[in-house]
């Protein structure tokens, strides 16, 4: 009988998984090869113990200058273009379980892009939350960044829907041990609360040179906040 109710019981948790409607997609498959790239990197490189991992879509992919950014700091770049929490979540394990590192700081802004495929706000909380959960399985006190998800010019009319998921994913941060939002969004934002256009790749996406020196001095002072006291 008590082997039966812990059968049903386990069914259930993995009918409510937030991930068992995501593995199987084929968008969230299509990825595989991206991640194999990573595990063959983990194969062939080794990195200090007390890396900091940056992780996430293609505006940590192309960060091209992160190594010099961050230092001192050693970094692990794991970006992917066009990667989003509903397949991140699902390939957390093989990004994140090959390394200790002495903080993560994740990127992913493709969740909620003006489609009709978009994500809720409590739907990117529930993935983000996933994704945690997989880290802290072998890093349980690591501290663990969200990088705000930026205002652009090109995901503009959606914007209030991402600053809810930013709001939620901080007020879970700001209520979680060793997990931190790192807010950028006013940065980005000129006088009259639009988009500071200048920061950007002509796809009003992607940040250019100038937008990352503004994300570099952002997430380093946090990183040196929070890294220098622990």
């Amino acid at each position: 009988m008590r082997r039966s109710i812990f059968i049903l019981a386990s069914l259930i948790i993995i009918s409510c998984s937030p991930l068992r409607q995501y593995q199987y997609l084929p968008e969230v498959k299509a990825w595989e090869t991206e991640i194999q790239k990573f595990e063959q990197l983990d194969n062939k490189e080794r990195y200090p113990a007390e890396s900091v991992m940056f992780a996430g879509s293609s505006s940590i992919r192309l960060w091209s200058a992160l190594k010099e950014d961050m230092a001192p700091y050693p970094v692990i770049q794991r970006g992917y273009g066009g990667a989003k929490l509903s397949d991140f979540a699902v390939y957390a394990d093989r990004i994140f379980d090959p390394h200790k590192c002495s903080a993560i700081a994740i990127f992913i802004a493709n969740d909620i892009v003006g489609s009709e495929k978009d994500k809720s706000p409590e739907e990117v909380l529930t993935l983000y939350k996933s994704v945690i959960k997989t880290i802290r399985k072998n890093q349980p006190e690591t501290p663990v960044f969200w990088i705000a998800i930026t205002p652009t010019s090109s995901r503009w009319k959606v914007w209030p829907e991402i600053q809810k998921a930013n709001n939620l994913i901080k007020e879970y941060c700001d209520n979680s041990k060793n997990l931190y939002f790192i807010k950028t969004d006013l940065a980005f934002l000129d006088e009259d609360g639009k988009p500071i256009n200048e920061f950007f790749r002509d796809d009003l996406l992607h940040l250019n040179a100038d937008g990352y020196a503004v994300w570099k001095k952002i997430i380093k002072d946090e990183l040196d906040r929070v890294l220098k006291h622990n």
